[in-house]
């Protein structure tokens, strides 16, 4: 089925407090049936990564948001545009629906921030928010 931004961003958020009330010895099965066990901060982790990936760029320098649109691939005036659609396609990460919902599908800005912090320590470092 379709990628929702709003509703993915729910799931990891819930993961993540799931997380730091069981703790990192409570794992589950991620993928399922793949027999792989991680602990819920990781799975959350995947799944920002997943979502984050529709608008980076693949090995070809493609983005996955922009299908096998040519001119928003390649042409330098529409290739780092990028449209916040309404949802994606489940498989290739192609937008679907209304192009300009910056509102939901904006929250791919707030898996960025939480995903990479700047470091105290390092203000040119980058480190994850979580556990591992």
């Amino acid at each position: 089925g379709p990628i929702w931004f709003p509703i993915n961003y729910l799931i990891i958020e819930s993961l993540k407090k799931f997380d730091f009330y069981y703790g990192g010895d409570f794992s589950i099965e991620y993928p399922t049936g793949s027999g792989n066990f991680l602990t819920m901060d990781i799975i959350a982790k995947e799944l920002s990564m997943r979502c984050m990936k529709i608008f980076m760029r693949d090995e070809n320098g493609n983005r996955p948001v922009f299908g096998a649109n040519k001119k928003f691939q390649t042409d330098p005036h529409f290739k780092d545009y990028i449209l916040f659609y309404e949802y994606f396609h489940g498989d290739s990460g192609k937008g679907l629906g209304a192009s300009h919902q910056t509102g939901w599908t904006g929250l791919v800005s707030e898996m960025i921030h939480k995903y990479y912090k700047e470091s105290e320590h390092l203000p040119n470092a980058s480190t994850t928010l979580f556990r591992s």
